[in-house]
């Protein structure tokens, strides 16, 4: 899979894991790294967290990979890896977002968002932010009342709005989406609101990269009533040598944070309820006229 729709910093987080990969193998501590190669301590720590302010350079790339005694494999990866941070990719959607608007949990989420390949989302509740009409997502910004201020509402719509972009651009991910039926029948902001908000999940099911599928009533009990409620989980392209670039994740979203959940037992247990939801969701085709009825009786 190649890797120009990969976001430098998810590149920055997996040229850091193999840095510590090869050098736990090495069973070398920073410390003893640091004095090897004349680097201190904080440098070695950034470069295996892939910390932004710090420069994948040739000379000290190829200092540690020496140290480390690394194949002729890890080290092309690597350098070709770090030329990428390098040779001036354009900046993403969020790029002037991620230090303003964003809490810090969420930014994040949204670099993560920007390099999947492949996002499942389940709802519960509302219909995800990648398919909401602008009116339907002020509705629940300003809701409950008192807990954005307008300036913070306004900004965190501008914010959902532009993470939409991502399902447009030439090589979008794919976007797989249950909704519990509840959803449907919600009513949030009034019969015209909700009209053009179903319409637009009408419409946007016609991308060949977008599933909207509906949890009906009639499954009774399923996954998703041991989950956290919403969940999304993501999948991300891989290295030349088939490594994902970051490990698939399972992300939950909490009133003040959120949970990235990548320990392969973690991402399992949701991959797993998702293949519930999955099992026992309508098909697109029932799914659509599911939705179409729910259009024709707010048009009544």
């Amino acid at each position: 899979m190649a890797l120009d729709t990969v976001g430098t910093a998810l590149i920055r987080r997996h040229i850091g894991r193999r840095l510590t990969a090869l050098r736990d193998k090495r069973k070398l501590s920073q410390d003893q790294v640091s004095t090897a190669v004349t680097l201190s301590r904080s440098t070695i720590v950034r470069m295996e967290e892939g910390n932004p302010a710090v420069r994948y350079t040739v000379p000290n790339l190829k200092a540690l990979l020496d140290l480390y005694e690394a194949s002729e494999e890890d080290r092309e990866i690597l350098l070709a890896l770090a030329a990428e941070t390098r040779n001036g990719r354009s900046k993403s959607w969020w790029h002037d977002y991620t230090n303003t608007e964003l809490p810090e949990w969420f930014g994040l989420f949204v670099i993560m968002e920007d390099s999947a390949t492949r996002i499942r989302d389940y709802q519960a509740e509302n219909i995800p932010g990648l398919l909401q009409t602008q009116e339907y997502a002020e509705v629940l910004f300003q809701t409950p009342a008192g807990l954005a201020t307008p300036e913070q509402a306004k900004n965190r719509l501008q914010v959902r709005m532009g993470r939409q972009s991502i399902l447009a651009r030439p090589k979008p991910p794919r976007f797989e989406v249950v909704l519990n039926e509840a959803i449907l029948c919600r009513p949030i902001g009034g019969p015209g609101l909700m009209t053009r908000q179903f319409e637009h999940l009408v419409d946007m099911m016609k991308r060949p990269n977008v599933s909207i599928r509906i949890l009906p009533w009639a499954a009774g009990v399923h996954g998703g009533m041991y989950a956290a409620s919403s969940f999304m989980l993501l999948d991300f392209p891989e290295d030349p040598i088939g490594e994902p670039i970051e490990p698939p994740l399972a992300y939950v979203d909490t009133l003040t944070g959120a949970m990235y959940l990548n320990k392969p037992s973690e991402f399992a247990a949701y991959e797993r309820v998702w293949r519930d939801i999955d099992q026992k969701a309508l098909s697109a085709t029932k799914s659509k006229e599911l939705i179409i009825s729910v259009l024709e009786g707010l048009e009544e």
